[in-house]
């Protein structure tokens, strides 16, 4: 459905994406995952047709986002991290005019206006002003405009920045319930964002893919060691050397030295399970042993992994990268346009 092929964005001496590659196939939620300033809203933009690439191309749905820009273009619905939104308009006026730019027949708008505003349920704020709305519901009408036309493809940019947890659960309950329907590429930074809404991973950094795989598949790759989690009444440093001089163990820290009892994450040799040997040491100690479990990798084990180079060069790294939420991609700022885009 999307088939991305050596794509870049060049400007000046700054390239803001690097020679990226990546297929979405059809039903696919795709999380597009990065720090600030990786690249994903310029990579978002090319692909929306938005901003032309300076490399490479992009295909969605068979259609060449450079010769075929107009029907890619039918075929994409696009919430950016900022909808586009009138707000002195009322919800139903709005999506009936942008109905009507996506140039849907009058026979047809009615209907396709009414399924946006129920698949975001809206219902009962359609004829208000949408200024007047609070942003999880200003964030739904931009999900709406994006689902007018009922496209092929949804690119979703950023969709819960700025949300309260309510509003996110929301919006992310939504999300899961379009895949059925829609290809999705969710550009984001949020980590739990990701692991709730997405069936496969791509995770740039710099402005080039370093990762792609489901995150069970990344999680699997990226192992180093067995990681046990172990909760012991006992004496902390007493504990630690212990579990540390166990055959196997790699290494042993210890997560808070609470009274009566500590929390330790013990490291062991990869395809090994040593939680018998490490119970047994407890016990033999006379120590309590209240909790025990094999501890998996998570996204964000891989995804600090992955960018702790980033993390570490960051002293070097162009000023116009960062932001809370919204620090531009470098190169972008610097050519003086897309400012404040990630």
């Amino acid at each position: 459905m999307i088939e991305v092929d050596h794509l870049s964005k060049v400007y000046g001496e700054r390239r803001a994406v690097d020679d990226i590659s990546f297929t979405v196939g059809k039903g696919e939620v795709l999380g597009f995952l990065g720090p600030n300033g990786a690249g994903k809203t310029t990579t978002m933009r090319m692909l929306t047709c938005y901003m032309p690439a300076t490399e490479g191309t992009a295909r969605i749905a068979g259609y060449d986002i450079f010769e075929q820009s107009v029907e890619v273009r039918k075929r994409i619905g696009y919430l950016p991290e900022n909808p586009p939104l009138y707000p002195d308009m009322t919800v139903d006026g709005y999506l009936n005019f942008v109905a009507r730019i996506k140039g849907t027949p009058s026979s047809r708008r009615g209907g396709q206006v009414g399924d946006a505003i129920e698949k975001c349920d809206l219902g009962e704020v359609r004829n208000r002003i949408i200024g007047r709305l609070s942003k999880g519901y200003r964030q739904r009408v931009g999900l709406a405009q994006a689902l007018l036309n009922n496209p092929e493809v949804l690119i979703l940019d950023e969709p819960t920045i700025g949300l309260d947890p309510k509003q996110i659960h929301e919006v992310r309950t939504l999300i899961k319930s379009l895949a059925s329907a829609h290809t999705i590429i969710l550009s984001t930074h949020i980590l739990p964002e990701v692991s709730m809404t997405c069936t496969r991973v791509v995770i740039i950094k710099k402005g080039k893919v370093v990762a792609m795989d489901t995150p069970e598949g990344l999680a699997s790759q990226m192992k180093r060691a067995e990681r046990v989690s172990l909760t012991v009444a006992g004496p902390v440093d007493a504990v630690r050397a212990k579990l540390s001089g166990i055959d196997g163990v790699l290494g042993v820290q210890a997560e808070d030295a609470d009274v009566p009892y500590s929390n330790y994450i013990v490291e062991c040799k990869l395809g090994t399970d040593l939680r018998r040997v490490l119970s047994a040491a407890v016990v033999g100690e006379g120590w309590g042993l209240l909790d025990i479990r094999l501890v998996s990798m998570s996204l964000e084990d891989v995804f600090i992994d992955l960018i702790t180079n980033e993390r570490e060069e960051g002293a070097t790294a162009p000023a116009a990268e960062g932001g809370t939420h919204g620090g531009g991609d470098a190169g972008d700022a610097g050519a003086g346009e897309a400012k404040g885009e990630e």
